[in-house]
């Protein structure tokens, strides 16, 4: 069986939801202002969070919970699995597991690996701690060159139903977050409509 057979990449067919994710928070700038526009429009989310600042941030991680989203785990510090020892890679899945069970009291379900590169080492201990591994099958791109306003709210309008929608709540290295923040609104309220 291949390394990525257990690997989700859109939700199952006949439901008829997506899936929104936020990756690389949490961060105290943007991370509070998806909460609010989540909170405003009805609408739960995944937060992969990055150990690291899950630490720093714990508030706002107790804070995704309470609120009915779930967290998980997108691995301490968000570090290429491809440039990494297999080692490395493995503790990168397993700290934030760790921490994420001392701020929550739960461990995450799901596991992302960073830049959606695959390993089999991540992904075999994604599996050892029974965590899911989701990447995604509609990117907002909301990084980089591309992470215009405009653009983004193009790419998620061709939100169909078993999307799992790729967005980013933090700063990290190019994501865009304040242009995201732009569009969520308004897709939010199209996309309760549809």
């Amino acid at each position: 069986m291949p390394a990525d057979a257990h690997v989700l990449r859109r939700l199952p067919s006949g439901i008829q939801q997506a899936c929104l994710t936020f990756d690389d928070g949490p961060d105290p700038e943007y991370t509070p202002r998806v909460l609010d526009i989540l909170a405003a429009a009805g609408a739960r989310a995944t937060f992969y969070v990055v150990g690291m600042a899950a630490v720093r941030h714990a508030p706002l991680v107790r804070r995704m919970l309470k609120e009915g989203h779930e967290v998980a785990n997108h691995t301490w510090g968000h570090l290429h699995p491809w440039r990494i020892r297999a080692c490395t890679a493995r503790e990168e899945v397993a700290s934030v597991t760790r921490a994420l069970e001392e701020i929550t009291g739960q461990r995450p379900r799901y596991f992302r690996p960073p830049f959606g590169r695959l390993r089999r080492c991540m992904l075999e201990a994604a599996q050892e701690m029974d965590q899911q591994v989701v990447l995604w099958s509609l990117s907002g791109k909301d990084w980089g060159p591309f992470g215009r306003a405009a653009a983004i709210a193009r790419r998620i309008a061709r939100t169909r139903a078993g999307e799992i929608i790729l967005l980013h709540d933090a700063r990290w290295r190019y994501n865009r977050p304040w242009a995201m923040l732009e569009v969520l609104p308004g897709f939010l309220a199209r996309l309760t409509e549809r």
